[in-house]
């Protein structure tokens, strides 16, 4: 097992470290000179030398891509241009909203999506399989921005049942999920689909196991056969994938915080993107990869405690 993790963490540890060097290579290859866009086209050669001194522009290639990668490692993601104060206290200062929406969503398609896809798989070909499988397939096919926006105009406009934007009133927990609810609902409405599919299909492949035929030759229930011995080897899929979900909905959440203005990474990488702020899209990025890199670590330790097959494999 300390092997499997070992392997686990390397993996990950290659991972961000090739996103950080495709990343400042991508936004080096960006036309036009950042030193001119930040102090716009008024200011002078002797001001526009001493930002790109203060900036480290001035060095070659290979030394800034060497310091940002060191300064990263040491948790220092650089310097708002703008506003003067570290990467890291801005993003940290918006990423509890970003992870809190995210991990909303995971929830909700988790908690809806695995009982969908179990009960389709314990009855199927019945009427029940195919309403769930329509269900499914329509909740998959709906883009996270339009269940937004379509959201946003029927429960936040026409019936006001939910705020139509913030993230709620700091300090005041009740506030904040009342104003979570619809853009977790938004963002998690594809993978409530995607989840239910993956785990109809897991748990038919399990049903089909020795062990399963076994436990309803001495005579269990088909209930206790199904959602007690199957069900747990049909996560492990279901888990993969709700890992890599998470990763996925960090991305998807740019969009829905757009709509909702709601505070977050999402929204604070788009606004420096409007600036040619580099050093927040620089930032922003590399968290969220982090992000991506660890939900995936922690689903693949997951389901290896879940089958210990895995770690074989």
């Amino acid at each position: 097992m300390t092997a499997f993790i070992l392997r686990r963490l390397l993996v990950t540890l290659v991972t961000v470290l090739g996103a950080m060097v495709l990343l400042f290579t991508i936004l080096q290859l960006i036309p036009g000179d950042f030193a001119t866009v930040v102090l716009g086209p008024r200011a002078t050669p002797e001001i526009i030398e001493s930002f790109r001194v203060r900036m480290g522009l001035d060095q070659p290639i290979y030394v800034q891509l060497f310091n940002f990668i060191f300064n990263a490692v040491q948790g220092d993601l650089g310097t708002d241009v703008l506003s003067h104060l570290p990467v890291s206290f801005l993003v940290m200062q918006v990423l509890p909203h970003t992870i809190v929406l995210a991990l909303s969503a995971i929830f909700i398609a988790s908690f809806l999506g695995i009982p969908l896809g179990a009960y389709a798989a314990a009855y199927k070909g019945s009427w029940l399989d195919r309403i769930l499988g329509v269900i499914s397939i329509s909740a998959i096919t709906i883009p996270s921005f339009l269940a937004g926006l379509l959201g946003l105009l029927i429960f936040s406009v026409f019936l006001g049942w939910f705020p139509a934007m913030g993230a709620g009133q700091s300090g005041n927990l009740g506030d904040q999920i009342y104003h979570l609810i619809l853009p977790a609902l938004a963002l998690g409405l594809g993978w409530i689909g995607y989840i239910a599919r993956i785990m109809r299909a897991s748990m038919l492949d399990e049903m089909t196991e020795d062990y399963v035929r076994t436990a309803r030759s001495k005579g269990l229930k088909e209930s206790v056969v199904v959602f007690k011995h199957a069900l747990r080897g049909a996560l492990i899929p279901v888990i993969a994938v709700i890992g890599v979900g998470f990763g996925n909905l960090l991305g998807g959440a740019v969009l829905i915080e757009i709509i909702f203005h709601r505070p977050g990474l999402g929204y604070l990488i788009y606004t420096a993107i409007g600036t040619r702020n580099f050093p927040i899209v620089q930032g922003g990025l590399i968290i969220a990869v982090l992000l991506y890199s660890l939900a995936n670590l922690l689903a693949d330790l997951s389901y290896s405690f879940i089958d210990p097959r895995v770690r074989s494999d």
